[in-house]
């Protein structure tokens, strides 16, 4: 089961830790949901799931304030006795101290964030579905062209780099030379990434490593990015039929997701840059409702019509 450190969490929200003798950095997180605990605090705790993240926002804490002591301490004890990852308190609200101090004796983070209940819920499910979505690394260049992530996959030594290379000397950014790091975090969407021993680094045959973020500046790069084409380059074989019009897609598939897929031949004289950039533009036409291919079949389709009409 895929799962996250605490402190990661911490240090990405910003949190501040209210428990200081609780040692978070043995503490791990492996659901992407997270839990205010509302109804536990009435004393019904069938499916708690307390695997999850509990947050406490101003519902929940103004609830607490206004039992007496005695049914307090008892909901404290009694949510304080599951194997809870952390407990977070939202808008600066902070709890008491018999609270602080079970929690500290359970070995149970409390964290305490500015942030309203609702904004930080949302931002931390979403960070938590990245970071513990579904990962392979596959072999491959993946570069940010016009907004679009693609996916260069191919033989070693078939020009990836080379052409990951020119497209960053032509205003587009780097993601990742030689592994991708792919994280399926929905059924729609795949996300890329470098692993961090290689990240802003290409390979050129011949020259050695070279560090793209040095040589052209924090703007040629990006850490992370949606897979939204895939062109797989291959030898160029005379014998082979090439598609030639585009009318009917191909597709690849990543962990289950289906990304469109363009078999580019490679001989001498092609600019793989410029082929890279059209491909580019033309699937950001297509998700606007423009298909080039389907516009020509159309126009083939109404000359046809006419020359019967007049024959």
């Amino acid at each position: 089961m895929a799962s996250i450190g605490l402190k990661k969490l911490i240090e990405k929200m910003k949190l501040e830790n209210l428990t200081t003798d609780v040692d978070v950095s043995a503490k791990r997180l492996t659901q992407t949901d997270l839990n205010r605990p509302a109804l536990q605090l009435t004393g019904f705790f069938e499916h708690f799931d307390a695997a999850r993240l509990q947050v406490v926002g101003f519902v929940e804490h103004t609830y607490l304030e206004g039992l007496d002591e005695a049914k307090k301490h008892e909901m404290y004890d009694q949510l304080l006795s599951y194997d809870i990852p952390a407990i977070v308190y939202c808008r600066d609200l902070q709890p008491d101290a018999y609270f602080l101090e079970a929690a500290t004796k359970r070995n149970i983070p409390i964290l305490s964030t500015k942030q309203t209940t609702s904004a930080f819920m949302a931002e931390t499910i979403r960070w938590l579905n990245v970071q513990l979505a579904p990962c392979i690394s596959v072999h491959g260049v993946l570069v940010d062209v016009f907004g679009e992530g693609l996916l260069i996959t191919g033989e070693s030594g078939i020009g990836k780099s080379e052409a990951a290379l020119e497209l960053v000397k032509r205003g587009h950014r780097l993601v990742t030379d030689d592994v991708v790091e792919i994280r399926r975090v929905s059924e729609e969407t795949l996300i890329g990434s470098a692993p961090d021993i290689t990240k802003h680094f290409i390979e050129l045959r011949g020259i050695g490593i070279i560090d793209i973020k040095a040589l052209y500046g924090a703007s040629s790069v990006k850490d992370t990015q949606s897979i939204d084409l895939v062109i797989r380059l291959e030898d160029w074989d005379k014998e082979k039929e090439y598609d030639r019009l585009g009318l009917e897609e191909s597709y690849t598939e990543y962990l289950g997701n289906k990304v469109v897929c363009h078999n580019i031949p490679i001989r001498p004289g092609r600019n793989l840059a410029v082929i890279c950039e059209s491909a580019a533009v033309n699937h950001r036409q297509k998700k606007m409702g423009y298909n080039a291919a389907q516009e020509l079949y159309a126009r083939v389709q109404k000359s046809l019509t006419r020359k019967r009409e007049e024959d």
